[in-house]
């Protein structure tokens, strides 16, 4: 697994959780790779703003003092709740091709489980029209799978969903969420 490199915001709470003794400024954030919820600990003197794009890698951190850990999802703040959808989709549309290339290389999880049937709104139906479309020719955009399948939900939107599920619920089965 490679290492997350930056991070978006989700939240930044400058006094730390409300019900924690200690007064020290924590960032929830995402991991834009691996989807990693993250706790991090701004610099001193740093404000950091809601979907903004910190460096978290090995190299000099900016903004960043040090990586606290990994989020847990029960911890998460409303507030990250909320962003968590709009930083999703932004992930979504700006790395199109691997989702798209999901579609065209899925396989079957078992006898009974396909991993596109995973996908919020995706069944058996779906997942044989998906199938035999990309054996004629593989996908190449969201945009053209909606062209040549009239009947299947927004790709877009329904991948950001699980990757949401994967994040907040703890599948069992992880597709994008390492």
């Amino acid at each position: 697994m490679e290492k997350e490199e930056t991070a978006i915001i989700l939240d930044f709470l400058p006094n730390g959780y409300p019900l924690e003794r200690k007064m020290m400024p924590i960032a929830q954030a995402l991991g834009s790779k691996n989807f990693t919820l993250l706790e991090l600990v701004p610099r001193k003197g740093e404000n950091l703003e809601l979907g903004e794009v910190v460096y978290i890698g090995e190299g000099k951190r900016t903004k960043i003092y040090y990586i606290l850990g990994r989020l847990n999802p029960d911890k998460i703040t409303e507030s990250a709740k909320d962003n968590l959808q709009e930083v999703v989709e932004k992930i979504v549309q700006e790395n199109e091709n691997k989702f798209v290339d999901f579609f065209n290389k899925s396989q079957a999880i078992n006898k009974r489980v396909h991993q596109i049937e995973l996908i919020p709104g995706f069944g058996k139906k779906h997942m044989k029209e998906i199938i035999e479309e990309r054996e004629r020719k593989p996908f190449i955009s969201f945009v053209e799978m909606k062209e040549r399948l009239q009947s299947i939900p927004n790709p877009e939107k329904a991948i950001a969903k699980r990757i949401i599920e994967e994040l907040l619920q703890q599948e069992r089965q992880r597709l994008f969420v390492l």
